[in-house]
């Protein structure tokens, strides 16, 4: 049974497929016979003829894809058509196009068929609308064998399709229940710039190469394989005891075809489990790969129960999400931020930070749904979120305490290509009657990176419409001074892993201080994020670091919570 989709593909195929003339060869050593079977065909055929089999096989070289059907006579001086029909079997080009015998002997026929014959005609040729509707019905089923195997198999790799490699490995997995397969994945890193680097057919011959090194891994045990889209290989096989091993073969193979390039291979697996069936083993054999995208340590990952575990969470999050925002599950806790340039340090303003209390998980850290929001692209829902009651709280504390307070908010990277961004932050400034100096936004390091000339224009627009931009977390990315000078940017926020070891090793305290000098030559202020020391805090001090914020001041703490840092404040 063909799998449904295979059909459509089969029929899409067939539907833009050009027709093209049918050629049919015959081939008999009697001049009569070629003569009458001209006569039948030509009106629907182009007829090519040949004398014997040396002859055919000669025009059959010459014509492999255009000959739509052979009819060959099986006795005839030179070479006999048997010997044609074992030298046609054993082609792999020429294997393919069917033959008609044609005979007298009954005895030959099974023999014919034997070796590989579509069908036979006998001699004399008395019913001339048979022989046409066997040459018909021959054609027909060997182009629509044709047109299956093109959708069948991917044309540069010979690999299973798509459709067909999932129907193939459900039928595996039901009727072969003994087998245990393993699902693999494997993904060529960064295919697109290796295309774009050096050309399409060099990319093609890379896919080549790795297909052809696929199916003489499967030559050497039960599996099956698809090139399933671009660079992605799916391999369905009995278990493997070593897959670092069969990587390792893959990766040479690639290595060994070409120098110039850098072409890493990365790979997931997902064991067999009882009872799954291919299409969820593949989906964690590729949830495997993509964890180990981009990672120069680390090619393979096996898909364990750890990570299933992990997959599981990340869905039920996922699901969550909008629910959590409507009741209101999603905490904005504040982190003050204190001036150390003034005698006693003074609170100066507060970052937002989100917190989930989740009514069954209980808290969930940052950590556990930031990440995984931003890749799938739900993050600027819990932007939105932190922006709204960031603004609101600035406007209740200062209709409280009489003073603002400014707070910074983050803008991820979906954020920055959002055409709406600045309407949308200054509807809530508006809305909340605030200066926009007090909601002060932050990007991160690593976004400045990605598409650098967008997002600079859209730093430009919210600086001109009055809004201070941070640069969050510097140092833990790529940064070069040239890309710092370039940036639009009010403040800067060192990274803590700078401020960690200060207090005890020289040298990054002198690197902090070199990050300060070119703040000063840059003429903005500094931002020592992780200060959970005094010496770390009076260091920074000493250096000239403006201001800083950590667990020496506090830990981010709920708004009512964070009201005594202005209570204090307002008492000085």
């Amino acid at each position: 049974m063909i799998p449904t989709d295979g059909v459509e593909e089969v029929t899409m195929i067939r539907s833009k497929q050009i027709k093209k003339p049918q050629n049919v060869l015959v081939v008999d050593d009697q001049e009569l016979n070629r003569y009458i079977l001209g006569m039948i065909l030509e009106d629907d055929y182009e007829v090519l003829y040949a004398e014997n089999g040396e002859e055919a096989l000669k025009i059959i070289r010459q014509n492999p894809d255009s000959l739509s059907v052979i009819l060959l006579d099986l006795m005839m001086p030179v070479m006999d058509g048997f010997t044609v029909l074992d030298i046609l079997r054993n082609d792999e080009q020429l294997k393919s196009i069917p033959v008609i015998v044609l005979t007298a002997e009954k005895s030959a026929e099974l023999k014919a068929l034997q070796m590989g014959a579509a069908d036979f005609i006998t001699k004399p040729f008395d019913m001339h609308e048979v022989i046409l509707a066997r040459v018909s019905r021959i054609i027909e089923l060997s182009e629509g064998r044709q047109l299956i195997s093109a959708a069948e198999h991917d044309r540069l790799t010979m690999l299973y399709s798509r459709n067909f490699f999932f129907e193939y490995a459900n039928r595996i997995h039901q009727y072969h229940p003994e087998l245990h397969m393993d699902a693999i994945v494997m993904n060529i890193e960064q295919f697109h710039s290796i295309n774009a680097l050096n050309g399409r057919e060099f990319g093609d011959n890379v896919l080549r190469i790795l297909g052809n090194e696929i199916r003489a891994f499967l030559a050497e045990t039960d599996g099956i394989a698809s090139r399933i889209e671009a660079d992605r290989f799916d391999i369905f096989c009995i278990h493997q005891d070593d897959y670092q091993e069969l990587l390792d073969r893959f990766q040479n193979k690639v290595n060994e075809f070409s120098r110039k390039a850098n072409i890493r291979l990365r790979m997931g697996v997902k064991p067999w489990r009882e009872g799954v069936e291919p299409i969820l083993l593949f989906d964690q054999a590729r949830a495997a790969c993509s964890l180990v995208r981009g990672n120069y340590l680390t090619h393979l990952m096996i898909y364990d129960e750890d990570m299933q575990m992990r997959e599981i969470l990340n869905q039920r999050l996922l699901n969550d999400l909008g629910r959590a925002i409507e009741e209101r599950q999603f905490k904005v806790f504040y982190q003050p931020k204190y001036n150390i340039q003034c005698d006693p340090p003074k609170l100066s303003s507060a970052e937002a930070l989100i917190r989930w209390r989740h009514p069954e998980l209980g808290m969930i850290s940052p950590g556990d749904f930031i990440p995984l929001f931003e890749s799938n692209g739900q993050i600027s829902v819990v932007d939105n979120y932190v922006w709204e009651e960031a603004a609101r709280q600035i406007a209740e504390w200062r209709e409280k305490y009489g003073v603002t307070i400014p707070v910074s908010v983050n803008l991820s990277r979906v954020d920055m290509f959002d055409p709406d961004l600045e309407d949308r932050i200054n509807a809530l400034v508006e809305k909340n009657k605030l200066d926009r100096k007090s909601l002060k936004l932050e990007v991160t390091e690593s976004a400045y990176t990605d598409n650098g000339e967008k997002l600079i224009e859209v730093i430009d627009h919210l600086r001109k419409a009055g809004f201070e931009i941070e640069m969050d977390d510097f140092g833990s990315g790529y940064s070069s001074l040239n890309m710092l000078s370039a940036m639009p940017i009010d403040v800067l926020k060192m990274d803590m892993k700078f401020v960690r070891n200060i207090e005890h090793n020289e040298k990054d305290f002198r690197l902090v201080k070199l990050i300060l000098d070119i703040a000063r030559y840059l003429k903005v202020p500094v931002v020592a994020e992780g200060v959970e020391t005094e010496t770390q805090m009076e260091l920074l001090q000493n250096a000239g670091c403006d201001l800083v914020q950590g667990y020496y001041f506090s830990r981010p703490v709920p708004p009512e919570d964070f009201e005594k840092f202005i209570d204090v404040r307002n008492k000085k």
